[in-house]
This record gives C-alpha cells, sequence and structure tokens, in this order.
C-alpha cells in the first residue's frame, strides 16, 4: 500500500526546525514502513505546491499529521480540504470537523445547545464590552490549538484584571474567549474509531504554591519548567466507576456532536461537587509517542503501532459515497426520480453546468 504522509514542512523544515513534528513523522512513518507499505514523505508549505505533490503520488491513502501550516492552526482544515477534493482517502476528522474544533465559541454554542455541561463563556472582540462570565475566568485565543496563548495570567479573579487581560491579547488576535473557571480536576478522555479510552488524568500536585493549576503553554512546551513539572499526566485515572462511565459517555456524545472521526480526545474539569464540564474538543490531536493519546492508548492495550495502523485503517476504509452517489440521492429527496446509471448520470451532468 502506498501512503502519503503529510506534515507542517514550513515549520519542519524552517530556518528554526520544530523538530518535535519530524519525530512524530518518523515515529508514524517506522510503523507505517514496518507493515510492508511505501511512505511517501508530503512536506505541506503555504506555496500549495504539495498538493500537486500529493495528487501525483497516487496513494491509497494519506495519513495527515499536519496541525497547521507555518505553525498557523487556522490553516489546518484547508489541508483536510484539499485531500477532500481531490477525492484522496485520508486519516482523522473532516474539514468541517476540525474548522468547528478549532473555533472554541462556536463548538462550545453547539455543545451547549445539545445539553452539554460547558462552562459559562463569551466571545470578546475588539470593541466589544467585557462579558460577565462569573469568577474566576480564563482567558484564551478563540482559534488556537496546542495552549497557544495560555499562561498563569490567562486566569483572572476581578473584572479589572480581566480588562486588562483581554485587552492585551486583543494585541495578538481579533476574537478571545472568555470562559467561567472550573477549579477541580482534570481529565481527558481519547477516542479512536468508536472505541473510547481509558480516562486520564493531568496531575497538579506539583504545581508552585500560587500558580494556577492549568495547562499552559509552558507546561506543554517548555520542557524542565516548573509548569511543566507542575501538571503531570497520569493514567488511567483515579475515579469512581459510574464518574468514569459518565464521562466517557459525554465524551462520545460530544464526539458525535461535532461529527467526529478517525481520533480525538476530550478534555474535561470536574468541579468540587463532582461534575463534569467539557473543556475543549480536540479532532486529530498531538500523534506523538509520548503525547496523550498514545498514553491512554497503551493503557487500552493499544500499543504505538496498533494505535497508528488503527488510525490508518479507518482512514482507508472509511466510507465516502461517490459525488455521483450524493447528486442523485439529493435528486430524489428533490422529488426527481432517478431511474439508473445512466439517468444518473444525465442528472449529474445538467448540475454540473
Amino acid at each position: 500500500m502506498k501512503i502519503a504522509l503529510l506534515f507542517d514542512g514550513a515549520s519542519a523544515l524552517g530556518k528554526s526546525p520544530d523538530l518535535l513534528i519530524l519525530e512524530t513523522v518518523e515515529a508514524v512513518e517506522a510503523v507505517l514502513a514496518a507493515e510492508g507499505n511505501q511512505v511517501v514523505r508530503v512536506p505541506v508549505h503555504t506555496d500549495g505546491r504539495w498538493i500537486e505533490r500529493v495528487r501525483r503520488t497516487k496513494c491509497d491513502v494519506a495519513f495527515n499529521l499536519c496541525e497547521g501550516i507555518d505553525g498557523v492552526a487556522e490553516l489546518e482544515p484547508t489541508v483536510i480540504s484539499a485531500l477532500e477534493v481531490l477525492g484522496i482517502p485520508f486519516t482523522g476528522s473532516s474539514s468541517w470537523t476540525t474548522s468547528l474544533c478549532l473555533r472554541k465559541h462556536v463548538v462550545n454554542a453547539i455543545l451547549d445547545r445539545s445539553r452539554l455541561p460547558i462552562p459559562r463563556f463569551a466571545i470578546v472582540r475588539r470593541g466589544d464590552p467585557i462579558p460577565a462570565v462569573g469568577f474566576p475566568a480564563i482567558c484564551k485565543p478563540a482559534a488556537e490549538d496546542a495552549s497557544v496563548g495560555v499562561e498563569q495570567r490567562s486566569v483572572v479573579r476581578t473584572m479589572r484584571a480581566l480588562s486588562e487581560r483581554v485587552s492585551s491579547m486583543h494585541e495578538r488576535w481579533d476574537e478571545v474567549l472568555v470562559q467561567r473557571y472550573i477549579d477541580g480536576r482534570e481529565v481527558n478522555v481519547g477516542i479512536v474509531g468508536d472505541q473510547v479510552l481509558p480516562v486520564s488524568e493531568i496531575h497538579f500536585d506539583a504545581m508552585p504554591k500560587g500558580m494556577w493549576r492549568i495547562v499552559s503553554y509552558r507546561s506543554k512546551w517548555a520542557t524542565g519548567s516548573d509548569e511543566d513539572s507542575g501538571a503531570q499526566p497520569q493514567g488511567p485515572a483515579e475515579l469512581p466507576a459510574a464518574l468514569t462511565e459518565e464521562l466517557q459517555r459525554i465524551a462520545l456524545q460530544a464526539w458525535r456532536v461535532v461529527g467526529g472521526d478517525g481520533y480525538g480526545r476530550v478534555d474535561f474539569r470536574i468541579d468540587r461537587a463532582g461534575k463534569p464540564w467539557i473543556l475543549e474538543v480536540n479532532s486529530n490531536p498531538d500523534l506523538a509517542p509520548d503525547a496523550g493519546l498514545a498514553r491512554m492508548a497503551r493503557v487500552e492495550g493499544l500499543d504505538y503501532g496498533a494505535l497508528v495502523r488503527a488510525i490508518c485503517e479507518r482512514g482507508l476504509h472509511r466510507e465516502r459515497p461517490s459525488t455521483l452517489d450524493q447528486w442523485a440521492l439529493a435528486q430524489r429527496l428533490s422529488g426527481v426520480a432517478v431511474e439508473g446509471e445512466g439517468a444518473a448520470l444525465e442528472l449529474f451532468a445538467v448540475g454540473q453546468r
């Protein structure tokens, strides 16, 4: 089988290369190659030339590790859109789901409308009044991932501090999410295909006194820092069976609401009363061998190789109706009788004029 391995080449191969991206690429490539597959690396750059390259590979499936282009998370869905237009099977969620999950306030509104537990939130654009969501509150960029823009000063206790933080964030981001901060335990639930993985927990026991117990940018990427040491993932989480089942049920429901496919992760906070609250739904989360999804999979009995293979198989065999089938169905649901392939082709041709 021929597999195109897509990744953010602008970040991984730039003047200051992101070695973490390359390490994940090498790890995934090693698994796929060991199975006898032909793996072709396709670095993604902003010039768009990668699109023609992936088309010419005539691959059976694209294994998509691209979480943005040149580090810009908002461009992640465009990579998936190109694969969808080309009709190339790919791993992970659709461009629509990925776009939705990237827009925190939009996905929050949809999940809240679906009666899932979402902490009170509001979106603030430049010139908007500061909303009241209660204190403490936390401020995040509305369309970033990897905890970009999240630090200790992101959590505030007063309206003055909130106003100052929002103002400073507007220097970089047009839209800022303001949300009620939930004090309590933080847990993650991974999903691979239709399988919900064991719940993992972020332990903040070693977080220096006076610091907020959050997963900040420094805790994720500043290895050896006080916040890195203070936010340690462990699994499985030691929770009552009923709460574990509730978390997994809510996670799977949220994943289905956003149309998730392939693999994902839902992050929660559990408040002092034991109630779970959804923080984020992450489509196509970090797939590094030491990342959260791989750790949760190991607890389930899936080693890294098995995880990568499962994701690849899901992408390869996921059912995607042909454009012709979709057009014929749309015609039938519009009151037009479609009988036989010839009629369907004729209607399709008319619709393309």
